[in-house]
């Protein structure tokens, strides 16, 4: 599937970050509050965070050649590793500032106005982060949906630190806007985690999804129905691609034109049921003992077969 047009999302998401770094500064100079410091802050990892998209879409685009016969699908994760630790150092980098105005705080000016621009900047990345996430989910795209989960998530903080930076002005209380600081900061410090957790599991070729090895199976019962058997069956995600490896086992009689005709619709309807899959099958004889062989995950674990 060409995916080099997944690249004007990530510019989406560039232009997005430096409107909102602009919107959020003002907003931050014209009123002194931390909490929306600590939202301008994210908006800079945003920006890094697009620019890192940017280069892993454009890499992950290109086609299999000799160095990389199975794509560059996994550079994708590494866009969302860099992404989810870029939200950490972002949120060490509030509570620091949160720490200081907690200890010596100070009123805050021009609130109603820094709050306005602050809800402009909030909106602008509810509606890219929504566009994002639609679109890596329609098209599988780890990076995009990492980076749309970020812009979301900014958005919430972005909401709390309004009704902090609100409640401040009403009540008077000058050490609850680096409270809500740290609300930010524990916030995206649990987005990153899950960015990083769910790009490292990628890198290590965990399995597809439940439903999806749920729907995978289903197929491949049918067949055994019908008195054929699999075994070995394997399966692993790189970025857009699914990867699917299976054993299967025919009567020993059967012509290799039946068995590859049998193949050829069990790979088919695979497909059908495993969105953007290669899938790879080996044929194996029912009376073959040495069929049996290879059922452990690593054959090199089997057990040695008497002759």
């Amino acid at each position: 599937m060409e995916r080099a047009f997944l690249t004007r999302f990530a510019w989406l998401s560039i232009a997005a970050a430096v409107l909102t770094i602009a919107l959020k500064t003002a907003a931050y100079l014209l009123t002194g509050s931390v909490g929306l410091l600590s939202d301008a802050l994210e908006s800079l990892v945003n920006l890094a965070g697009a620019l890192i998209a940017l280069t892993v879409l454009t890499v992950a685009a290109r086609p299999p050649d000799d160095d990389h016969a199975y794509g560059h699908g996994k550079a994708e994760y590494f866009s969302s590793v860099a992404e989810g630790t870029l939200i950490l150092v972002a949120a060490a980098s509030i509570a620091v500032a949160a720490t200081r105005r907690l200890i010596s705080p100070r009123p805050l000016e021009q609130i109603g106005i820094g709050l306005a621009i602050s809800a402009v900047a909030a909106l602008v990345n509810l509606a890219v982060g929504l566009l994002l996430l639609r679109t890596g989910k329609r098209y599988n795209s780890i990076t995009l949906e990492a980076n749309a989960y970020h812009l979301l998530t900014d958005v919430g903080t972005s909401v709390g630190v309004l009704a902090g930076v609100g409640m401040v002005a009403l009540t008077g209380w000058q050490r609850l806007d680096p409270l809500v600081a740290y609300v930010v900061a524990a916030n995206i410090v649990w987005t990153g985690v899950r960015i990083v957790r769910r790009s490292v599991a990628g890198l290590m070729d965990v399995s597809l999804p439940v439903e999806e090895q749920r729907a995978l199976q289903n197929t491949l019962d049918r067949y055994a129905k019908s008195g054929v058997q699999y075994h070995a069956l394997r399966t692993r995600q790189a970025g857009a691609r699914r990867f699917v490896t299976v054993h299967v086992l025919v009567p020993g009689e059967w012509t290799v034109q039946r068995g590859h005709q049998l193949l050829e619709r069990m790979e088919a309807d695979i497909g059908r049921v495993v969105p953007n899959v290669s899938v790879l099958t080996h044929l194996e004889s029912l009376d073959d003992p040495a069929s049996w062989d290879d059922i452990a995950l690593d054959r090199s674990t089997a057990p040695p077969r008497d002759e």
